[in-house]
């Protein structure tokens, strides 16, 4: 009797990040942040790479822009990593949270330097992960103004969630206005 054959795991450069194994220098309780935060940055640039611009504020239906979700991408996890710092925001970042909504500026180049913005703060995440304390993840942060409860783990664990939602959302944007266009 012979043994049943498997078909050979695929090379690690196709796998979805989480499966390519750990990230050398970051700490074990944040991998999933950044497993994330990379699977995010990989989708989106590739979804992005022959996006028409002026496409970018298109809102069918009334859903969110694909330019929206991708100032608001960067935008973020800007905020979100300040706050895990213990940080409260800077002018530059409230006035980019004010930009987010209003119809962008088109040029040839918008797809591609938002897309960029989005990678650059994505680095500077994986920065910050990989210098952060795992005994300081239980501690207490306050998030905006009002200061509302939670915690570096919660902030970073979220930062993940909400780039995942939002590239998700951004994902079915672009297709749909795509198929209009």
């Amino acid at each position: 009797m012979s043994s049943p054959t498997f078909p050979s795991a695929p090379p690690p450069e196709t796998r979805e990040v989480w499966l390519r194994g750990p990230l050398p220098d970051m700490p074990p309780l944040l991998q999933p942040v950044a497993h994330a935060l990379l699977q995010a940055r990989e989708e989106l640039t590739a979804a992005m790479q022959d996006f028409p611009p002026a496409l970018l504020n298109e809102r069918p239906g009334g859903v969110a822009s694909v330019g929206f979700h991708l100032q608001h991408l960067a935008g973020v996890l800007d905020r979100i990593f300040t706050y895990a710092r213990g940080e409260a925001l800077l002018e530059n970042q409230l006035a980019a949270l004010a930009a987010e909504n209003p119809p962008l500026a088109i040029e040839a180049d918008t797809v591609q330097k938002l897309v960029q913005r989005f990678s650059a703060q994505v680095d500077r995440a994986l920065t910050q992960l990989c210098g952060t304390e795992e005994a300081t993840l239980p501690e207490a942060r306050g998030v905006g103004r009002a200061q509302l409860p939670s915690t570096v783990i919660g902030l970073l664990m979220h930062a993940a969630e909400h780039t995942t939602r939002h590239l998700g959302q951004l994902l079915v944007t672009a297709k749909w206005v795509r198929s209009d266009a």
